[in-house]
């Protein structure tokens, strides 16, 4: 049986994406520039994919802008907002577990003078209101807290940040980086009260290589890439049709019936979190009871998850330790930042949803990694004897 469980990482794309994203690279060619009627008709696979992604986050269409991919949305808006307005102020509050687009580039504007504040988290991945109350001056420009955690799978409260932001100074900017979320929550951009919100096509069974930034109508900040003017001058450059057709076509398959998606996801990770619970001793759930329906994350003591991952893959089980981004560095940044002992880290494997994934697929995971589990450990006591 093929189970695949690193959905956070990647997801599979959807055979109706890739029809149109094969029709748009052969038939609908055209560039959403040119003039001739190639290039209308582009133009119009352009502005039907707009209209799609702004319907999804409840935006006007003149404020969605395509782009690259998440990391590229993320790193705009850092960039854009501080080159814009760090003649206003010099802080950025963010937190310790975002993902590494949003960290590097803080990293990169304290360089240039910033004055970033990372903010700290709990066990579970949950944020302190009041902890972001008391980071917040007068000299504050910038917000930027991620909706969904990409490893634990704690969603953050975006509505009480927006009022806490708004009673220091509503005309601090507040970004949100929705990869994880979008099409998971609810991410209707005037109820969360976000100015800026990023997100990421292939997380949603569309293809790499296509993002999306929401932009508050009427705000200006800084483009990163300047040459053409494509998307309103925000984001020079021929834009990628073939994926931003796709991305259009997959939030649509993904708003419909939306509601029952998110229950099986739901059920599936449930079932999946009791079994292990039931079959085996020694764990840590890391994952918040309230978090997303996606993420699952577990601390299997005295066991590697990197052993474990690789375990799970003979049995064709695919399932990851981490965010796909720093797979390779040593470490979780978020789950050190959450508070986890060293076991708990080394230990940690993350299994991740999406509505293809079944109960039944559950059982048959719970049944390859209580052996995986039991093996590792034997061998690890054989070891200690020694």
């Amino acid at each position: 049986m093929f189970v695949y469980l690193d959905n956070s990482a990647t997801t599979q794309v959807k055979p109706q994406v890739a029809d149109i994203m094969a029709k748009t690279m052969t038939e609908d060619f055209g560039n959403p520039s040119s003039l001739h009627r190639m290039g209308v008709r582009a133009e119009k696979l352009l502005k039907q994919a707009r209209t799609q992604v702004a319907g999804a986050l409840n935006a006007s269409s003149d404020e969605v802008f395509f782009t690259s991919c998440g990391t590229e949305s993320d790193e705009t808006v850092l960039r854009g907002v501080w080159e814009s307005r760090r003649k206003q102020g010099k802080r950025i509050i963010t937190t310790a577990v975002e993902h590494p687009a949003i960290l590097r580039s803080c990293e990169y504007l304290q360089r240039q003078g910033a004055d970033v504040v990372y903010l700290p988290v709990d066990r579970y991945c949950r944020l302190d209101v009041e902890a972001l109350k008391a980071a917040l001056t007068p000299d504050t420009i910038l917000v930027s807290v991620m909706h969904v955690n990409n490893e634990a799978g704690s969603i953050f409260p975006l509505a009480d940040i927006r009022r806490a932001i708004d009673a220091v100074d509503p005309s601090i900017l507040f970004h949100t980086d929705a990869v994880q979320s979008f099409e998971k929550l609810d991410t209707d951009v005037r109820a969360l009260g976000v100015d800026m919100l990023s997100l990421s096509g292939h997380k949603i069974h569309a293809a790499k290589g296509i993002g999306a930034l929401y932009v508050k109508k009427d705000l200006h900040i800084q483009p990163f890439l300047l040459g053409g003017g494509q998307e309103k001058g925000f984001r020079s450059g021929t834009e990628n049709l073939p994926g931003i057709a796709g991305l259009g076509e997959a939030v649509r398959l993904a708003e419909e019936g939306k509601r029952e998606r998110i229950s099986h996801i739901a059920k599936v990770r449930a079932r999946l979190l009791s079994l292990i619970r039931e079959n085996i001793p020694d764990i840590a759930v890391n994952s918040p009871e309230d978090g997303v329906c996606s993420v699952l994350n577990v601390s299997f003591l005295d066991c590697r998850g990197e052993v474990l991952l690789h375990a799970l893959e003979q049995d064709d089980i695919y399932v990851s330790t981490g965010s796909a981004c720093s797979s390779h560095k040593k470490g979780s940044h978020v789950l050190t930042a959450m508070g986890l002992k060293p076991e708990e880290i080394e230990g940690a494997v993350r299994f991740s949803f999406c509505e293809d994934n079944t109960e039944e697929q559950m059982d048959y995971v719970c049944e390859k990694l209580k052996a995986a589990v039991s093996s590792q450990r034997r061998l690890r006591a054989a070891f200690k004897k020694r």
